[in-house]
């Protein structure tokens, strides 16, 4: 095990990288806050300011967009955390 990347060493230990586990926060929240299991697609707005583009509602929304909709669907909270893990984890 001392030989193997540190990607590899996390994927055996089902953990995910930081930049990972930020999304994973993010399309939490997105969830929770946002849609309260309603599943509509978002839009992302234009900002004069560069700055903007950093925000969390900008960084969700893209990636919001994406997931597919028995994700986006999930009844509860617990079970959008569930089926989330199991998207990112096929992500590369």
């Amino acid at each position: 095990m001392e030989q193997l990347p540190t990607e590899q060493k996390m994927r055996n230990q089902s953990l995910f990288s930081l930049e990972k586990g930020w999304l994973q926060g993010d399309l939490t929240a997105a969830q929770y806050l946002w849609t309260r299991g309603n599943g509509l697609k978002l839009r992302q707005g234009r900002f004069r300011l560069y700055i903007r583009k950093f925000f969390f509602t900008e960084r969700a929304i893209k990636h919001w967009n994406r997931l597919p909709r028995e994700v986006v669907e999930s009844p509860s909270l617990e079970v959008f955390k569930g089926r989330l893990d199991e998207v990112l984890r096929d992500m590369v």
